[in-house]
């Protein structure tokens, strides 16, 4: 579990400047646009070996300017969430009421506040910070967002208040973690319960009735299993509520937690564009994956549905080919009783560890079958493999250029070994690193 740093002020002081710089990458719009930022944007980032979460938020103005209700809760949740808050003010212009308010908000909120006085260009602006004292906070930085000034005294006061470690209630927890992810109004909640056998949590036909993640630990057959089921997860596009948004980072939380993803498709409503998505954030994240086709109930049906469903599910997620897939009704239970066996199975794949000599053995037959071809001028040799991690499975080749490997070849090898070795519903990682 990560810190979290909140980023806010009033519009166009630069905060999105900051963000991308601490972040490392142009991932908040930039522009001189009033009020650009109206929705917060989650970031990851390092300094001095800390990682922790970052957020950019929208402005905060007295004067009600479009959006700015949702602004406001959108900055609410921010900093309810956050451990620290950076509040950025522009050196050049005198406090402005809205500063004033947004102080305010901070001090009443109790936690650490960090004060970055942003464009801070030239020597001459940095006497201007004394000024910005008179709102009550102590650590106050001058700093250019665009030309990285004082960026990293600001840092080093950030994670001097981050707590030494946040408990996660699951760390020590040896149990199977199961997230169940998905679209809003999937059956998410039903699922939960129908694999419970009892109502845990609340279930509605309402769009995002799920705002956080719920963690039920429980015993089955002697194996201990923490189902997590998670809020619905939209494309970031079409997330406008606030509460949608915080619900949407703590289910990122959850697959980040979990060992195993059963992702959940409406049957009713077929397979849309944010199912593949979904199923994509979970694959990066090196998690084992199950595909769960729920409200099989709800469709007509005849002798060639499921094999055609099958094969469309195939189609669509052909990234995941690996996953198997249920057809299941959490209404009627139809199936449940299938899910566990899978996620025991997908659990002992995705701890699998593989002998040297087997996976040596398996790459050398594969190399003989299919050469690969030169790439970048150079033709690739591979002299010696062996699995380094499991959770996900992972492979380290020794290699004579780590650069001349087309991606086709990568896909090729990883099928070989799938074919050699049960990896039903794991990812598995290839690393080449270069023999000395």
């Amino acid at each position: 579990m990560l810190p979290v740093v909140a980023i806010v002020g009033r519009p166009n002081v630069g905060k999105s400047q900051i963000f991308n710089r601490i972040v490392g990458q142009r991932q908040s719009i930039v522009d001189d646009f009033y009020g650009l930022t109206r929705d917060r944007i989650y970031g990851e980032a390092e300094w001095n070996t800390r990682r922790f979460k970052i957020i950019d938020t929208g402005g905060i103005e007295i004067q009600n300017t479009t959006f700015q209700k949702e602004i406001q809760a959108q900055v609410e949740i921010a900093i309810k969430e956050a451990h620290v808050i950076i509040f950025v003010l522009d050196i050049r212009t005198p406090i402005t009421d809205d500063d004033l308010k947004i102080a305010k908000l901070l001090r009443d909120s109790k936690k650490p506040v960090v004060l970055a006085l942003n464009k801070a260009d030239n020597q001459d602006l940095i006497l201007n910070m004394y000024d910005f004292y008179t709102l009550g906070f102590d650590e106050l930085f001058a700093v250019s967002g665009i030309h990285s000034i004082g960026i990293g005294d600001m840092l080093d006061a950030v994670i001097s208040h981050f707590p030494k470690v946040i408990d996660d209630p699951l760390k020590d927890d040896d149990s199977i973690k199961i997230a169940i992810i998905g679209r809003p109004n999937v059956g998410k909640s039903s699922l939960t319960n129908a694999l419970l056998n009892k109502e845990r949590v609340i279930v509605s036909n309402k769009e995002g009735t799920t705002t956080d993640s719920i963690d039920t630990s429980f015993i089955r057959n002697d194996k201990k299993y923490t189902i997590i089921d998670t809020a619905g997860m939209r494309k970031k596009g079409k997330i406008f509520e606030s509460i949608e948004k915080y619900s949407v980072l703590r289910a990122y939380e959850a697959i980040e937690r979990a060992n195993i993803c059963l992702i959940v498709i409406d049957a009713e409503r077929g397979i849309l564009e944010n199912d593949t998505h979904i199923a994509g954030y979970a694959k990066d994240a090196g998690k084992g994956l199950i595909i769960i086709v729920n409200k099989w109930d709800l469709i007509e049906k005849d002798q060639n549905t499921m094999n055609e469903w099958t094969k469309k599910v195939k189609d669509e997620f052909r990234f995941i080919d690996y996953a198997p897939i249920v057809f299941v009704s959490s209404l009627t239970k139809q199936r449940i009783s299938n899910i566990f066996p899978i996620i025991d199975q997908v659990f002992e794949n995705i701890n699998k560890r593989i002998k040297t000599a087997l996976i040596n053995d398996c790459i050398i037959d594969a190399v003989l079958l299919n050469e690969p071809k030169e790439y970048k001028g150079v033709q690739l040799k591979i002299y010696y493999t062996s699995q380094v991690a499991v959770n996900p499975p992972t492979f380290v080749l020794f290699v004579n250029d780590t650069e001349c490997i087309h991606f086709s070849y990568y896909r090729y090898l990883e099928n070989k070994i799938r074919e050699s070795f049960d990896f039903t519903g794991t990812p598995i990682k290839l690393i080449l690193r270069k023999r000395e």
